[in-house]
C-alpha cells in the first residue's frame, strides 16, 4: 500500500478540520512508498525511531511531532541556526530516518476526534469510566462520565492503578482528599479546559501535564474548589495509540501494524523510605 494512500485514508476520516489546515501528513518519507509493516507510536522520539527500523517497519505512524513543534515541523528545523544545538538535534535525527527510508506519518487530528475509539474515548475505556460520556463539549474534546460518589483520593488511587501499568505509579491530586466526587472531566492533550470542564458539571477532572500551568489553571480550579487528577500527557494517551493500532490492521488491508509503547514520558526517583518498625 502507498504511503500517500494511508495518509489519504486518515484525512477522509477526519470531519472537524480542513486538509490543508491539519498536521496529519508525510513529515518525511516518499508518498509513492510501498508500506506493508507499520509501527505506532505516541511520539516519534528517537527511541521510537530506533525501534521501529529494529523492526523492519516501513512506516512509523506518530501522534505527535517528529521535531518538536506542532505545526510545519520541516519548514521549522530547517529555520533554525545550523550552528544551534536544536537544528544539529534535529539534522542527526533526520538524517537517521532518510537513511533507512523510514517514512514518518502523523495522524493527530483524525485520532483526536475518531468516535467511539479516538484518543478521549480509548483513556475514558482504559480508566473503566463507561462506553458513553454523559456530557460531551462543544468541540466534542471535552467529556463528562458519571460515577457513584467516591472521595477524590480514592479515585485517583484507582486512576493511578491504571497508569501504573503505563509508566506511571502516581498521580497528582489538587483537591481535599475526602471531598466527595461523582462528575468526572476527561481531557487529553491541550483539551483541557478546566472552565469547559466546570460548564460540563464536573466536580473533578483528569488532566495531563502539557495542558495546565499551575500558577494559572491548577490554581483557578483550587480557587474555584474544583479538583484535579494530574497524569503525564503520553500516559493519557496511550490507549489511544492501541486502538489507533487496531485500527490500522482493521482497515488497511495488506498492512500489519504494532505498537510501540510510550508511556509515561520522565520516571519518578524519590527518597527511599524507611523500613517499618513493628511495635
Amino acid at each position: 500500500m502507498k504511503t500517500q494512500y494511508i495518509l489519504d485514508h486518515f484525512r477522509s476520516i477526519t470531519r472537524w478540520i480542513a486538509p490543508e489546515q491539519s498536521v496529519d501528513r508525510i513529515i518525511i518519507g516518499d508518498p509513492d512508498a510501498d508500506v506493508s509493516r507499520v509501527a505506532v507510536t505516541w511520539m516519534a522520539s528517537f527511541r521510537a525511531v530506533r525501534e521501529a527500523v529494529r523492526r523492519g517497519s516501513h512506516m512509523l505512524i506518530t501522534h505527535e511531532p517528529t521535531f518538536w513543534v506542532h505545526a510545519n515541523e520541516v519548514a521549522a528545523l530547517e529555520s533554525w541556526p545550523a550552528d544551534s544545538t536544536k537544528r544539529q538535534a534535529a539534522d542527526r535525527k533526520r538524517k537517521f530516518i532518510e537513511e533507512h527510508r523510514l517514512v514518518v506519518l502523523r495522524v493527530h487530528d483524525a485520532w483526536d476526534a475518531m468516535p467511539d475509539i479516538g484518543i478521549p474515548f480509548a483513556w475514558a475505556r482504559y480508566l473503566e469510566l463507561g462506553p458513553t460520556p454523559a456530557a460531551v463539549s462543544e468541540n466534542t474534546f471535552q467529556h463528562r462520565y458519571d460515577l457513584a460518589p467516591l472521595p477524590l483520593d480514592d479515585l485517583a488511587r484507582r486512576v493511578a492503578a491504571k497508569t501504573a501499568a503505563l509508566g506511571e505509579p502516581a498521580v497528582q491530586v489538587v483537591g481535599p482528599a475526602d471531598r466527595s466526587v461523582s462528575k468526572v472531566g476527561i481531557g487529553t492533550g491541550c483539551y483541557c479546559d478546566l472552565e469547559v470542564f466546570q460548564g460540563l458539571g464536573c466536580d473533578v477532572s483528569v488532566i495531563c501535564d502539557d495542558s495546565n500551568w499551575y500558577w494559572e489553571g491548577v490554581q483557578f480550579a483550587a480557587d474555584s474548589e474544583h479538583c484535579i487528577i494530574r497524569v503525564n500527557h503520553g500516559v493519557s494517551e496511550e490507549p489511544g495509540m492501541i486502538t489507533l493500532t487496531e485500527y490500522v490492521n482493521e482497515h488497511l488491508p495488506g498492512v500489519a501494524a504494532e505498537h510501540i509503547p510510550h508511556g509515561s514520558t520522565f520516571r519518578l526517583v524519590g527518597r527511599p523510605q524507611p523500613p517499618l518498625h513493628e511495635h
